[in-house]
């Protein structure tokens, strides 16, 4: 085994023409799912008039992020045995075969299943576009290929929702899941040819099933209960707690499978890894607090600032271009600096700042000067995202780049999630005092006052800052390696570490 992956690594490098090739055809996987994750939403009102249901309309997202969430290290660790095509071309039929079955439902219940199918296949396409950059590209020059992946977000989070809501209303919701063909089409014609010239180093291992199962059992139930908790159910409630008991159970049976498993769903020499670890741990909260902002800042705008839903909507957008220059500007700079860390940690003290001032000053501050915080918070979060996805790759083997990068991913979605479901407790009184136990219908009839509401968010901003401190005090922890030029030169380094 060890034989092949050496021969691998010394293998011809690819040419630019092979690079420039399949970087658009995992770009386009990418956008696929990226696409998919922004389109849905401003066309639910119409599905639901349409289906006759809108009481359970979340679930047509929840169930997408359920699976998603859930098949992220699978694929991870299926491409390290498998090898990266054949991942990544079975992630895009899944994910259209879902949509065809998505476009075709005829009640909502079954558009929620067709939904979950989708779910599985593109829950691995990022993950999986990241772990092929890291094969074509030496660690030094990863940095950079990175931003076209904060592009593809980028581009997704500006044109997913006008596109989802013109063509529910201009045309039919079905279409927004047929236009994933053409798509996914695109994606299967240019990566099948391409990956074939990709470097391989995966290996014969088996797949521990049980260990999937408990992970992927844990995640869902996890999930469910940040989904669920403050909204469908009171977090005291015994479905919420049942929920959590659930995942602590199933969680610790989980580790207990992966130190007495043969071969572990996740090789220990991995989970151990300090700079997996610790740059996991930072890009998870960091991305959190983004996430959680961008779900809960249209609120604020509303009710703190007046706007208009088409206005708030706009407002977003210092916060979403700013991570895109950002992660530009620290990826160039790892193919220069040495120690590399040094712009992500001025980059996060930049955010934990800029969301203090937003904090100690709610709802004094006027939209414009807001906008240019939101911009620098934006772009000091950025920076961190190359470093943390180029530092965990160049800290593990080739062939477990997979494993490594796949995770990484996931537990971004789970610190997403999980700071989400404090945003929004946070919003609906969880912590407010007299303003406690706001309900979900108040605040979307606006009948809540501003005042409450700037109260609530001084609470946001400064969970938001906080998120931000935990992030850069574990990218301080982590330990900063060299970037090394080469995939062979790569490899023994991690193999000494």
């Amino acid at each position: 085994m060890d034989k092949r992956v050496e021969t691998q690594a010394h293998a011809a490098p690819l040419t630019h023409a092979d690079i420039r090739s399949i970087l658009i055809g995992v770009m386009v996987a990418m956008f696929l799912a990226a696409l998919d994750q922004t389109i849905v939403a401003t066309a639910l009102p119409t599905i639901g008039r349409d289906l006759g249901d809108v009481t359970h309309l979340p679930w047509i997202v929840t169930t997408y992020l359920l699976a998603s969430t859930a098949v992220t290290p699978l694929y991870g660790k299926l491409a390290d045995i498998h090898g990266r095509r054949v991942m990544l071309l079975s992630g895009i039929i899944v994910f259209m075969i879902g949509s065809i079955a998505c476009a075709l439902a005829s009640n909502l219940w079954l558009l929620i299943v067709a939904r979950f199918v989708q779910g599985l296949g593109g829950g691995g396409l990022i993950a999986l576009a990241q772990t092929i950059v890291a094969d074509m590209v030496p660690p030094k020059e990863r940095g950079r290929y990175q931003v076209y992946f904060a592009s593809v977000f980028l581009s997704s989070s500006l044109i997913g929702p006008v596109l989802g809501g013109l063509l529910a209303e201009k045309l039919h919701w079905s279409v927004i899941f047929w236009i994933n063909l053409p798509l996914g089409l695109g994606a299967y014609w240019m990566s099948s040819a391409a990956l074939k010239r990709l470097p391989r180093h995966e290996r014969p291992h088996k797949l521990d099933v049980l260990g999937a199962v408990l992970m992927t059992a844990g995640t869902l139930s996890l999930l469910l209960a940040l989904s669920w908790g403050g909204t469908a159910y009171p977090w005291g409630s015994l479905p919420i707690l049942g929920l959590v008991c659930a995942t602590l159970v199933l969680w610790s049976l989980f580790a207990w499978r992966q130190r007495t498993a043969t071969e572990p769903l996740i090789p220990l020499d991995v989970m151990n890894n300090q700079v997996v670890r610790f740059g996991t741990v930072a890009a998870g909260l960091a991305m959190g607090a983004f996430i959680g902002l961008t779900i809960y800042l249209p609120l604020y705008f509303e009710t703190v600032m007046g706007l208009s839903a088409t206005h708030s909507g706009l407002g977003l957008l210092p916060l979403t271009c700013g991570t895109v220059i950002g992660a530009t500007s620290s990826g160039r700079a790892m193919t220069k600096l040495k120690h590399y860390k040094r712009v992500p940690m001025v980059g996060l003290t930049v955010a934990c700042a800029g969301t203090t001032i937003l904090a100690m000053f709610s709802g004094r501050i006027p939209l414009a000067p807001f906008c240019v915080l939101l911009a620098i918070v934006s772009m000091g979060l950025g920076t961190l995202l190359p470093v943390a996805t180029v530092s965990i790759q160049n800290a593990v083997r080739p062939h477990q780049l997979g494993t490594a990068t796949a995770v990484a991913n996931f537990f971004r979605q789970i610190g997403g999630a999980l700071i989400v479901a404090v945003f929004g407790a946070i919003v609906l009184g969880g912590v407010g005092g007299e303003t406690a136990h706001l309900s979900p219908e108040a605040l979307k009839l606006g009948t809540v006052d501003r005042e409450t509401m700037v109260s609530l968010f001084r609470y946001v901003f400064g969970s938001a800052a906080f998120g931000f401190a935990l992030a850069l005090l574990s990218l301080g922890l982590m330990k900063e390696l060299p970037l090394r030029g080469g995939a062979a030169e790569a490899a023994k380094a991690a193999a000494l570490e």
